[in-house]
């Protein structure tokens, strides 16, 4: 294989680049300047991010870093936990960039999540010698976060790594921890993202398919890995990723509540509400899968006799996940991301009309998980799931654009809408 597919660093010779990558002295660190000066708006970058458009205002202290959307948010994985996606293709060149407000970027996109279980995947195609970060980036990122941070972090997937990123990681191998370390996992082809998460719930730049299609294409014909895993052919029985409207026609009682949300939420009901941590777990991939298939199968599912509550959490978020229209609908989307400028005395009622514009199945299943929810952040002191927990761990489940993947600024106001609507579902649900 070329060097170019191997190290894609503009026209320096890979030698040369790796060369550069080498830890600065501290006459020579480049340190983050002093928070001090910065507004408290610009150290919290969590503050402002409720604004009522899916796009941060001109003058949001964090626009320029935002509009390049390097750092995005899309959904959940095949784990169930949340996905955060670095674009290195999207950063602009090093002298366009604040880097020590990149840094605060991710962070407070990472704190909206760092409570449950989450992913990172990094598309390293597109860094080259005029947009990639020093060195120092990624030492101070890793001192930067803290224990919370490294904790429920269960895997960081590089896609397309190259020799210089894999150099990089070596040397700062001596800052990391061994458990760290091997969280680390490598993808040299989209294909092999499936095991991980669903490809078409990821905005994937255009530059970085032509350059796997690229990379595919240097192969001999017999290893070529397919550019798309063959999916199972359509199950007369199929639950997961059915519209809701089919589900009811298949039901024989017409029942508008689906079989996974019945059978989950009653498992839980009885089962979860003092659990702590409830829906911030990850579980067992094979067992998640096995309990799929299984519904896709027509066949019964008891999750008491399984007795595992994770699982059952990660079931319910999927399946709401793998819906082909989220339960919201795209037709509230624009409604509920400007939700915001709803005033306090008039949210409730706003908040009815829309959930009741939803089709019938749609507004049946919303108040049956919501109610739900009700009863288990009634038991927040327990099981330390608040409203706005739910909230952040539901809203990118209940609503997502058409690109499937969103950037923080879509997620706040998704995000106070799911918490607003479980604030006030007795005057919503009537």
């Amino acid at each position: 294989m070329s060097s170019e597919l191997l190290v894609d660093l503009g026209e320096e010779p890979a030698a040369a680049q790796l060369g550069q990558l080498k830890l600065t002295t501290i006459e020579d660190q480049q340190w983050p300047p002093d928070e001090s000066g910065l507004s408290k708006s610009e150290t919290d970058v969590s503050q402002r991010f409720d604004a009522g458009s899916p796009h941060l205002p001109w003058d949001h202290p964090f626009y320029d870093i935002a509009r390049h959307q390097i750092i995005e948010v899309a959904g959940d994985d095949n784990f169930g936990r949340k996905v955060i996606v670095f674009n290195a293709c999207r950063m602009p060149p090093q002298h366009q960039l604040d880097h020590h407000k990149l840094l605060l970027y991710l962070k407070g996109t990472l704190d909206q999540y760092v409570e449950s279980d989450y992913t990172v995947i990094y598309f390293h195609h597109g860094l080259t010698s005029e947009n990639k970060l020093p060195l120092g980036w990624f030492v101070d990122a890793y001192r930067e976060f803290d224990r919370k941070y490294k904790k429920n972090i269960k895997a960081l997937y590089i896609v397309h790594p190259t020799m210089f990123i894999k150099t990089l990681l070596f040397l700062l191998k001596p800052i990391t921890s061994i458990k760290f370390g091997r969280k680390i996992n490598y993808v040299s082809y989209l294909s092999e993202l499936e095991d991980v998460v669903k490809c078409d719930q990821l905005v994937i730049p255009a530059r970085v398919r032509e350059y796997d299609n690229k990379l595919r294409a240097s192969l001999k014909p017999t290893t070529q890995p397919d550019s798309s895993p063959p999916r199972s052919p359509p199950l007369p029985n199929q639950v997961f990723g059915v519209p809701l409207t089919l589900l009811r026609e298949r039901d024989p009682d017409g029942n508008l509540i689906p079989v996974v949300m019945r059978d989950t939420i009653s498992f839980l009901s009885e089962h979860g509400l003092e659990i702590e941590g409830i829906f911030r777990r990850s579980a067992n991939v094979t067992l998640v899968k096995e309990v799929q298939l299984r519904y896709n199968s027509g066949a019964v599912v008891s999750f008491r006799e399984m007795e595992d509550v994770h699982l059952a959490a990660v079931i319910l978020k999927t399946f709401l996940r793998e819906l082909p229209e989220p339960l919201l609908t795209y037709q509230l989307y624009n409604d509920i991301i400007n939700f915001a400028s709803v005033s306090q005395e008039d949210q409730a009622a706003v908040m009815k009309e829309l959930v009741e514009s939803l089709p019938q199945e749609n507004y049946a299943s919303l108040r049956y998980l919501i109610t739900f929810l009700a009863q288990v952040s009634a038991n927040s002191d327990v099981n330390k799931m608040t409203n706005s927990n739910l909230a952040v761990v539901f809203g990118p489940n209940l609503l997502w654009g058409r690109d499937n993947a969103m950037s923080l600024s879509a997620i706040g106001p998704i995000n106070n809408f799911t918490r607003a609507l479980l604030d006030q579902h007795h005057l919503v649900f009537t």
